[in-house]
């Protein structure tokens, strides 16, 4: 039996630490998520495992049968993900080293088994699902020369084309459904026109379909010269009006409504900008825009649902597809920082002062990315979501 001075002592331990944690969740009530976020990751470990590869799964080229590269955009549709490889074609449709023409969409199933593939003409920048109606949706030719396709995971792969010459003379990219409406980035403004960027150059489309024709009439939810409010807190200007100056749309997304800011609203980034823009109510007459400025740049942005969140991630340049796992906190927002794609990227790259791609978290309130360490095999990420429960088990 305990002396009563060793029980004195033990219930001075305890309250010890009841105070400790009060001091603790103190502090927390008055920090942005963002920082309890990243103080957590910094004690626990995210983690890589290869989910899928590209090497094994074969296509067909005028030169030979060949296997998929170069992994880009995902999504997913019902309990399968689905994956662009763009096998060495061009921005604007040009063959590959080796003659081909068409990227390849891949359709996993939640254990990275290849189930489905299809063929599409051009190279697939824009990869989203459409589970109302239960199809996928593709952009090919992010620079110029662009199309649509719509994938029938049971059928086949449906080619769409848009009802004028693209008015911001460029491409389209990724693709979000929001609120019913189709989304489109307006990628690479200018490429047959007059440098970007210009005030009549659309950002982003709204896309309408006609199943009869197979066009898609396109019309602009905003411009790359319009007006935004500035999000940066850190910022002096904060909250002040400022002219945009979008030279690369390029991915977007839903914000969803568990975010910890920006819930609910259609996020465009144009990648070489480093910014992002976030667009309230789009599509309606009271339709508005904030812009966060980032401190580099990014290509897909994604936010976990919870701390068992797993972020299927591409990998373009190890033709992998990735599963990152680890201390996601709901509400906060993870990244695939991109160094190269900066506007400021030296052609030489990576290089000094710009590493190869990796995973960041965000702060939604000044921009700042801070680099996730990430524990096994190297991974370079491009295009990343994570994925809706589905009460998967790992075999």
């Amino acid at each position: 039996m305990r002396s009563l001075v060793s029980k004195w002592r033990l219930a001075a331990v305890v309250l010890t630490a009841l105070l400790a944690a009060a001091v603790v969740l103190a502090a927390g009530a008055g920090a942005r998520p963002s920082q309890l976020g990243r103080a957590w990751g910094q004690r626990h470990r995210f983690t890589n495992r290869i989910f899928a590869s590209g090497d094994g799964i074969m296509h067909s080229t005028p030169s030979g049968s060949e296997a998929v590269s170069k992994p880009d955009d995902i999504t997913q549709l019902g309990d399968h993900v689905y994956v662009a490889f763009q096998n060495g074609v061009g921005p604007q449709g040009e063959p590959s080293p080796t003659g081909n023409l068409n990227s390849t969409i891949v359709e996993f199933d939640l254990w990275g088994r290849p189930v489905n593939q299809w063929d599409v003409v051009g190279k697939c920048d824009g990869l989203t699902a459409d589970p109302m109606f239960g199809e996928v949706i593709a952009t090919v030719n992010e620079d110029a020369n662009s199309s649509l396709y719509l994938i029938d995971p049971h059928g086949i792969a449906t080619h769409f084309e848009y009802n004028e010459p693209l008015p911001h003379d460029g491409g389209t990219d990724a693709i979000t459904i929001y609120r019913g409406q189709v989304l489109i980035s307006a990628s690479a403004p200018g490429t047959t026109g007059a440098p970007a960027p210009q005030p009549t150059y659309p950002a982003v489309y709204t896309a309408e379909f006609d199943f009869r024709t197979h066009i898609v009439t396109v019309r602009p939810l905003f411009f790359d010269e319009d007006q935004a409010t500035l999000a940066n807190v850190n910022s002096p200007e904060d909250g002040a009006q400022q002219q945009l100056g979008l030279t690369d749309p390029d991915s977007n997304e839903k914000v969803p409504a568990y975010a910890d800011r920006f819930a609910g609203d259609f996020m465009l980034t144009s990648q070489g900008d480093e910014e992002q823009i976030f667009v309230r109510h789009a599509g309606r007459p009271d339709q508005s825009l904030s812009v966060l400025q980032l401190n580099s740049s990014v290509d897909d942005t994604a936010w976990p649902s919870g701390p068992r969140s797993e972020a299927p991630t591409t990998d373009n340049s190890n033709n992998t597809i990735n599963e990152i796992t680890g201390p996601f906190r709901r509400g906060s927002v993870f990244v695939a920082d991109t160094p190269c794609d900066e506007n400021s990227a030296p052609s030489t790259c990576p290089g000094p002062g710009f590493p190869s791609n990796f995973l960041g978290e965000l702060d939604p309130y000044t921009g700042v990315i801070t680099a996730v360490d990430v524990q096994g095999p190297p991974v370079e990420p491009q295009g990343m979501l994570f994925l809706r429960q589905t009460g998967r088990h790992h075999q």
